[in-house]
């Protein structure tokens, strides 16, 4: 079976691709939002979505860091990289332009829900600084909520939670480990 997303509510749609060749248009109508829309059968030159990888944490060590968000009832495990300024994370939603977005059922996750700013410092090692965007339901750093100026420092292994999903911060390999 061979899933699909909706262009337009972007709910998934199954069907079976042995049945049909390659280089075949199919039409298909949502059965959520009664969109109509059609695809044509052949070989993908994109990647494999993660839901169904098994997602590699150190994938983006050697680079500006990752988030890892933890699999819930609302989404699967996800690996997002970061990069250098604002990366602005919250729920993927069509129309909504973020950096870092999270696919997830999670209504309690603001669209643009919190920003996780990365720069280098003056010795070249990698600074991460969260902050809320703000949002309705609030961030959280280790069960501490953010105040909606807070401007907090994160390093390695910061447990953040936005809604009812948990991320953790994966940072970068230039970090540097001691404190000046």
């Amino acid at each position: 079976m061979k899933r699909i997303r909706c262009p337009k509510c972007e709910n998934y749609l199954q069907f079976d691709e042995t049945k049909y060749g390659e280089g075949q248009s199919l039409v298909f109508v949502c059965e959520h939002c009664g969109k109509q829309f059609s695809i044509r059968l052949g070989k993908t030159k994109m990647r494999a979505p993660q839901k169904e990888e098994r997602p590699d944490e150190e994938e983006f060590k050697d680079a500006l860091g990752s988030i890892t968000v933890i699999e819930n009832v609302f989404g699967f495990k996800q690996v997002l990289p970061l990069q250098e300024g604002d990366n602005v994370i919250g729920r993927r939603c069509v129309g909504t332009n973020i950096n870092t977005p999270i696919e997830t059922s999670d209504m309690s996750m603001d669209r643009r829900h919190c920003i996780i700013n990365v720069k280098r410092n003056k010795q070249g090692g990698l600074a991460y600084t969260l902050r809320d965007a703000p949002s309705l339901t609030g961030t959280f750093l280790n069960n501490e909520i953010l105040g909606d100026k807070d401007r907090i420092r994160i390093e390695d292994g910061a447990i953040v939670t936005i809604g009812a999903t948990t991320f953790i911060l994966r940072s970068g390999a230039s970090e540097e480990s001691g404190k000046q």
